[in-house]
């Protein structure tokens, strides 16, 4: 018998192989498509333009997410410079007839949040959103990637996409982690030592051992960050915890469709055969709590590590850009990183603001005190997560201490609704980006993982984790 040499990359991509063009492009059938009030507006505007309908329409999912007020109590009203935005995507669903998880809907939460949460993404599936960070559906075995609009536009007419076929890469994670760190740390750790092209023109399929370790919910934050190490998508092959958590969501199958559908799921895995062409790998059995020092992902060191030092940089390309981080960030050359004062903490985002994420973090907090000075949120990635937390208390702990406890969306992530980090101020984030501006104007962000930035919330300076969990 024939070997079979696909990845799950290739598994997933034949399946959904509409016809291959001689351009190298091709049309790819989209299983679910998610889209949000930031992209969709256009494409729906085009919709109307050419009296088109959507093809599938109970097939896309529609939330608002990235521009609403996380402020406790607040309505689709509350942060003015949105509302035409939102209402539009009111009034493009009703006319489409397209599902919306409004502002009020107790599924409404931030996309990438929501899609797994809702059993909308499954194993095997393709999805299309116009987001970049859509690659973390991908820890569900799903084919998941960041489009524009105008191929919204493509996925709301057709319900295929054209595309060009990405090489495929293994990101091995080898060993165990220890305690106090967490998938933020291997993903950093990975972009940190392999730089933030390293996934170029790839899909990541992620394995190894520290994979195999990890909850759903960790693995989609390393799915999460494929696109900050240059990748298309990130993937990671199915198995019984896969099953587990996909097992009795709203939009998964039901009856004996649950039944076939497992059964169809199990060849979602790369074999020993298969073949990638390129490999990374990380031994993640000394990796300690990682905290970016610069202006991307990729600046990253150990939390007890230091800023490099320009002069020691023989790449001219890269000591410029070393130069102009640490001028960014307000930083010296060989700076100790631990100890550095921050202004503002930030626990949420589509890569760390699930319920596991807010456990993490409260097990730092419980007992301790945001200091005056710092402003510190935990702002839950979806509704759902929020009322999960509160029926644990986690927000009592997080409220006792001083933080501002949020209602759901992208918030601080991405600053386009009023919710940012003051200029030149300092801010310890569990999000996915650091670049220049990115939580506001001339902004200064460090992306760590939700307990380290606990650590530094309550202690009011970037600091090591593992000594508040010794009691140091």
């Amino acid at each position: 018998m024939m070997q079979d040499r696909r990845n799950i990359h290739d598994k997933i991509w034949d399946a959904h192989l509409v016809t291959q063009f001689d351009d190298g492009r091709s049309l790819i059938y989209v299983d679910r498509h998610l889209i949000h009030e930031g992209t969709s507006g256009p494409a729906f505007d085009r919709l109307r333009r050419e009296k088109m309908p959507v093809r599938r329409a109970e097939l896309t999912f529609a939330v608002v997410d990235h521009g609403v007020s996380t402020r406790p109590g607040r309505t689709a009203a509350s942060y003015k410079p949105t509302q035409q935005r939102h209402q539009a995507m009111r009034t493009n669903c009703a006319q489409f007839g397209i599902p919306l998880l409004d502002i009020g809907d107790p599924r409404q939460g931030i996309v990438h949040v929501i899609a797994p949460e809702q059993g909308i993404i499954l194993p095997g599936c393709t999805l299309a959103c116009g987001d970049s960070h859509s690659a973390t559906c991908g820890a569900l075995g799903a084919l998941g990637w960041g489009i524009g609009t105008s191929e919204v536009l493509q996925v709301l007419a057709t319900q295929t996409v054209l595309q060009k076929k990405q090489k495929s890469m293994r990101a091995w994670f080898e060993g165990r982690l220890q305690s106090h760190v967490y998938a933020k740390d291997m993903i950093l750790g990975l972009i940190g030592r392999y730089g933030a092209s390293a996934g170029l023109h790839h899909v990541v399929e992620y394995a190894g051992p520290g994979v195999e370790q990890l909850s759903i919910e960790a693995r989609m934050t390393i799915c999460n960050m494929s696109v900050e190490i240059g990748a298309r998508a990130g993937i990671i092959g199915v198995d019984d915890l896969t099953i587990e958590y996909v097992a009795g969501r709203k939009f998964a199958p039901k009856g004996a469709l649950w039944d076939d559908a497992v059964s169809a799921w199990k060849w979602l895995n790369s074999g020993p055969e298969a073949q990638f062409d390129a490999e990374l790998t990380l031994d993640l059995s000394t990796l300690p709590p990682q905290v970016t020092w610069g202006t991307s992902p990729q600046d990253v060191t150990s939390v007890g590590g230091r800023t490099p030092d320009p002069s020691t940089e023989p790449d001219p390309n890269r000591r410029q850009s070393i130069i102009e981080a640490l001028d960014y960030m307000g930083l010296a050359p060989n700076q100790p990183i631990e100890g550095l004062a921050v202004d503002f903490a930030f626990i949420g985002s589509c890569t760390n603001g699930r319920l596991s994420d807010l456990e993490a973090a409260a097990l730092v907090v419980k007992g301790r005190n945001v200091p005056e000075g710092v402003q510190a949120w935990v702002v839950p990635g979806s509704t759902e997560v929020k009322t999960e937390a509160e029926a644990l208390g986690l927000d009592r702990i997080f409220t006792d201490a001083g933080f501002s406890w949020r209602e759901s969306g992208c918030s601080m992530c991405v600053a386009t609704n009023g919710e940012t980090v003051l200029p030149g101020k300092r801010c310890i984030s569990t999000s996915n980006r650091n670049f220049e501006h990115r939580q506001g104007p001339r902004s200064r962000t460090h992306l760590a993982s939700p307990a380290s930035v606990a650590a530094a919330a309550v202690t009011g300076r970037i600091t090591d984790v593992r000594k508040l969990a010794n009691g140091s």
